[in-house]
């Protein structure tokens, strides 16, 4: 039995197969070409892009925890204008979509790394981060208030021209009433969640893992937090939903669908286990066929 796994974003974004990667956990995508054929994926999400260089925060900035992990990197990336350059011309050649997470400390710098972005027709989409838990300037200040939210979104909608999705974050009363925000001032999707803010403290030592503080947990531990929250806004909203969070195997990405995500990102998996995002291709497949499922649609929020 053929099986359709392809699912459309809106807005000219149309995937093989739901499966992202998610930002942060993924380099730029060339990295991972030597462990798996990234052409297996729907698309990737590069590392998060700013419109300066950031060195990021200090170490230590990972800790692990009981499943899961806190991270502080703190968007470590090489600005825009060096991506444009020299890391772009790294990824033309693969036919899985290529999409851009985007963040800035204020407005006017999403404006500006989206109007370098628009004429590299290969980026296929951006994510705009409104939800970065380890930045001290912009990031999650953004995605914690509708009108800061729908401000970003609205502002960068002026000058992309494809398709664009608003990364949520989850350390809000209701990331529904963000979601709709956003929705309204131009976002084609949303993704949700990113990661909840966390500390854990080193008894011996008496102090902070991490050199800031907190940081964002991700991994299993936030799941079932992040498949609720992505049934509360698929519910909510008319655009699609792209859930991410704990997504270990196929079995937890189809919680996800079910629960009315249109794709899904593996993230902390990545960690793990280099291959992880296309076995959970191949899992969603086996599953459709074990279960006689000829569509993916046929899934998507039956719950």
């Amino acid at each position: 039995m053929g099986i359709n796994l392809k699912v459309d974003l809106g807005a000219g974004l149309k995937l093989d197969n739901p499966v992202l990667t998610a930002s942060g956990t993924f380099g730029f995508g060339h990295q991972y070409a030597e462990f798996i054929d990234l052409n297996r994926l729907g698309g990737f999400i590069v590392k998060g892009t700013t419109l300066e260089p950031r060195q990021g925060n200090p170490a230590p900035r990972l800790v692990e925890t009981p499943s899961g992990m806190i991270n502080a990197v703190g968007l470590q990336n090489p600005g825009v204008e060096d991506f444009a350059k020299y890391i772009y011309p790294t990824l033309t050649g693969f036919t899985s979509k290529v999409i851009v997470n985007i963040s800035g400390a204020q407005v006017s710098d999403y404006v500006k790394v989206a109007e370098i972005l628009a004429p590299l027709e290969k980026v296929s989409a951006i994510e705009v981060n409104i939800s970065c838990p380890n930045v001290k300037g912009g990031g999650m200040s953004f995605g914690t208030s509708p009108e800061m939210a729908a401000e970003v979104t609205a502002a960068v909608r002026k000058v992309w021209p494809r398709h664009m999705m608003v990364k949520l974050t989850p350390n809000v009363t209701s990331v529904v009433q963000i979601a709709k925000a956003v929705e309204a001032a131009g976002a084609d999707s949303v993704s949700l969640v990113n990661t909840f803010l966390a500390m854990v403290v080193d008894v011996e030592r008496r102090k902070a893992c991490l050199s800031t503080v907190t940081g964002g947990l991700s991994g299993p531990a936030i799941r079932p937090i992040a498949v609720r929250m992505v049934w509360q806004v698929a519910q909510a909203v008319k655009i699609p939903v792209v859930g991410l969070g704990g997504i270990m195997d196929a079995s937890d990405a189809l919680q996800f669908i079910m629960a009315g995500a249109t794709a899904v990102q593996i993230g902390t998996a990545n960690f793990i286990d280099p291959a992880a995002s296309v076995k959970v291709v191949d899992g969603i497949e086996d599953y459709c066929r074990r279960h006689n499922v000829a569509d993916i649609s046929e899934l998507r929020g039956i719950i």
